[in-house]
């Protein structure tokens, strides 16, 4: 396939004082890039974060009860602003890029808030099912208790800026509360702007749901599909709260399901209220809301490499094609990086350029 030139303007990243993405050796292309962490876990300090627990409601399908999703906080001193990290598919707060994207939000001055969704690990004992790519109901209410952290966390008198950034599901579930806000704010009269986030960075998130999933199942993805879905069953079967007859024989009878979408079908779908999954495909796919309203959005940064072998960058580069450019989102593209890759020669690039990127807003 020929790609565009996908260099960002380079005055942008001058502007930020990030140089372009070199990948490292011997971390070359995206399937070693996308597996480095895994292949060779990171050096991190000790986590220290301090747990807090955020009440969520019951899903509407009532599948699972009320809860609470844990999430772990890490300030420091006088810090400049509140940023709450999301993480990917299969996920938690533990993973080695969370981790890694809090210590360096952590070291340019920024309080992090690194967030476990319904059913992730740590946290799991605390709230019944598990989450989806628009989980509004489990994610507003966190983002409202992130926005009084920013008055309790400052010793001015004015509230610190609330920032998200989401790697790869997660940029897709802040993206979606973001717009449900705002669509809800215009339907009721009100002004748009009033945002959850007053800003926004996305490192490899899917835009297209269906697009992603028929690319984790193409036959190269065997093994990328199979450790997701290991994982996916395991925090399903794990409900503290109790699996049904059903759902148990699904999980682990000869039905388990082989795919990403087999398994939406099955348990994310039915969960959320969707009446099926290529109904929560195309409602929970942010792109064509981005397309139509791109202005529902705070300040947003995303990043999406060619070479990721997971989320296909044509949704991408298609949202980039219809925005314009002094709006609210702004793309970099990157020829290699892989899925929430990104390391170069001085560690991770994205972490640097999320760091760097947030130090532009006001």
């Amino acid at each position: 396939m020929s790609w565009p030139d996908p260099h960002p303007d380079p005055q942008l990243l001058k502007q930020l004082g990030v140089a372009p993405f070199r990948q490292r050796l011997p971390w070359w292309g995206g399937d070693l890039q996308t597996l480095r962490d895994t292949l060779r876990p990171v050096d991190l300090p000790i986590d220290q974060g301090q747990p807090l627990e955020i009440q969520v409601p019951a899903l509407s399908s009532g599948a699972a009860g009320s809860g609470a999703l844990l999430s772990f906080l890490d300030c420091p001193p006088a810090p400049k602003a509140l940023v709450v990290v999301l993480h990917g598919l299969g996920g938690s707060s533990r993973r080695e890029g969370v981790r890694r994207l809090g210590v360096a939000l952590g070291t340019a001055g920024y309080a992090v808030l690194r967030l476990n969704m319904r059913g992730a690990d740590p946290g799991r004992h605390l709230a019944g099912g598990t989450y989806a790519a628009q989980c509004n109901s489990d994610l507003l209410p966190v983002l409202h208790r992130a926005r009084q952290l920013c008055s309790t966390l400052t010793s001015e008198g004015t509230p610190l800026p609330l920032f998200g950034a989401g790697l790869s599901l997660g940029g897709t579930m802040l993206l979606n509360a973001c717009l449900s806000t705002s669509a809800e704010r215009v339907a009721a009269g009100l002004d748009p702007a009033g945002l959850p986030l007053d800003g926004l960075f996305c490192a490899s998130s899917p835009l297209d749901l269906a697009a992603c999933s028929a690319s984790i199942e193409r036959p190269r993805n065997r093994v990328y599909q199979r450790w997701l879905l290991q994982r996916l069953v395991r925090q399903t079967l794990a409900d503290p709260f109790g699996v049904s007859d059903l759902d148990f024989e699904r999980m682990s009878g000869a039905e388990q399901p082989r795919t990403i979408r087999a398994f939406d079908s099955s348990v994310t779908a039915p969960r959320w209220g969707f009446v099926d999954v290529d109904a929560y495909y195309r409602e929970a796919s942010p792109l064509q809301h981005l397309i139509q309203s791109p202005q529902r959005l705070p300040p947003t940064l995303m990043l999406q490499a060619l070479d990721d072998p997971w989320v296909p960058a044509c949704s991408a580069l298609d949202l980039g094609e219809a925005v314009p450019t002094d709006g609210p989102i702004q793309l970099i593209f990157t020829r290699e990086g892989g899925h929430n890759g990104f390391h170069g020669r001085a560690g991770c690039w994205a972490d640097a350029l999320a760091a760097s990127w947030l130090q532009t807003l006001k």
